[in-house]
């Protein structure tokens, strides 16, 4: 059975975890979550990502200037805590460089892994900041449960001119991510976005193109997801007071390949993002009220019906985990570490 894992912050500023069923009654099953201690403890949570029923949450704990990521198995409320370290640690509090995450499990070992991208901020030289041409531009790091250590892959990494954004998914054993290459066309900067995906198993980047049409689209009108086990873009845009989507699939096994599914628009002055996706496929989508509060929603794209989740809070810690499966997938690795004496709770 699946579940949607929803996390918001109420205007009192407590965060809140819902779990909803996504069945046939959605979304009248609603439960509130019990959290691991770790998780409690975790300051400024974010979503690496979720895979084969375990999520993955980052930010700092008890020290300030320590990330952290926690990896939950919802299913038997257990969790582990990863140190995430700094790549030049002085280097990276002057915003030269910038870290992005991903998580995700092998397929063949079932073995949960945090992909740590460190690498240059194109945007550093815009305020001054120069950029020692001695330091290597970017690093890979694999962080793997079943040895608890850090370590660089050297297979097939991508090219220095490739900056990686934040928008991640897994499917199928392969993590993809959202990026932009940036080159020289004529002595100006042009940049051309497509998607990286990463072999969790073999640790090997690929490279993925987009059509025309969205390769030159403005990046941040772009972002990636999941919908029914398939890789689609989503293209937004703001037409009067409507917002308007589009989705994007990639053919099956056709990774150069993507066709516009639908789109559709919505009734949203202040703003509105798609969040993630029942299993049916409908969009769910935060609209952001006048009062800066944002709700959650189902649009069904026949019937142009939206439908309230009941899931009201401040825009900018609105979070959807989509299509969790309650099952007890890796319970013996998390309780090997536990009984370990690994920081598990």
């Amino acid at each position: 059975m699946q579940h949607l894992l929803v996390r918001y912050t109420c205007v009192d500023f407590k965060n809140i975890y819902v779990s909803i069923v996504d069945d046939d009654n959605f979304p009248k099953q609603k439960v509130s979550m019990n959290l691991p201690l770790l998780v409690q403890k975790l300051k400024s949570p974010g979503l690496t990502g979720s895979s084969h029923g375990l999520l993955c949450l980052n930010g700092s704990g008890d020290n300030p200037d320590t990330d952290m990521a926690v990896i939950w198995n919802v299913s038997i409320r257990k969790a582990v805590a990863v140190v995430i370290p700094n790549v030049g640690f002085e280097i990276y509090e002057t915003k030269l460089y910038e870290t992005n995450l991903g998580f995700g499990v092998c397929c063949v070992t079932t073995d949960p892994k945090i992909i740590k991208i460190t690498h240059f901020n194109g945007y550093a030289n815009m305020r001054g900041i120069s950029r020692d041409e001695t330091v290597d531009p970017w690093q890979v790091q694999v962080f793997a449960l079943s040895t608890w250590s850090w370590r660089s892959p050297y297979n097939n990494l991508p090219r220095k001119s490739i900056k990686f954004g934040y928008s991640t998914v897994v499917i199928d054993g392969f993590l993809y991510w959202l990026a932009i290459d940036r080159f020289t066309l004529s002595s100006a900067i042009a940049k051309c976005n497509l998607i990286f995906s990463f072999d969790i198993t073999n640790e090997e980047f690929r490279e993925v193109g987009l059509p025309n049409s969205l390769a030159h689209q403005c990046s941040r009108n772009m972002k990636i997801s999941k919908l029914r086990e398939s890789l689609v873009v989503l293209e937004h845009g703001v037409e009067a007071n409507n917002a308007i989507f589009s989705v994007w699939m990639m053919g099956d096994r056709v990774p150069q390949l993507f066709t516009k599914l639908f789109t559709f628009n919505v009734n949203a002055p202040h703003g509105a993002t798609i969040r993630g996706f029942r299993k049916t496929g409908e969009p769910i989508i935060e609209i952001v009220e006048d009062n800066e509060i944002s709700k959650l929603v189902v649009y069904e794209p026949p019937s142009k019906q939206i439908d309230n989740l009941g899931c009201d809070g401040l825009i900018f810690f609105f979070k959807c985990i989509p299509t969790w499966k309650h099952c007890f997938f890796l319970i013996s690795r998390i309780e090997i570490f536990y009984n370990k004496g690994k920081p598990a709770f």
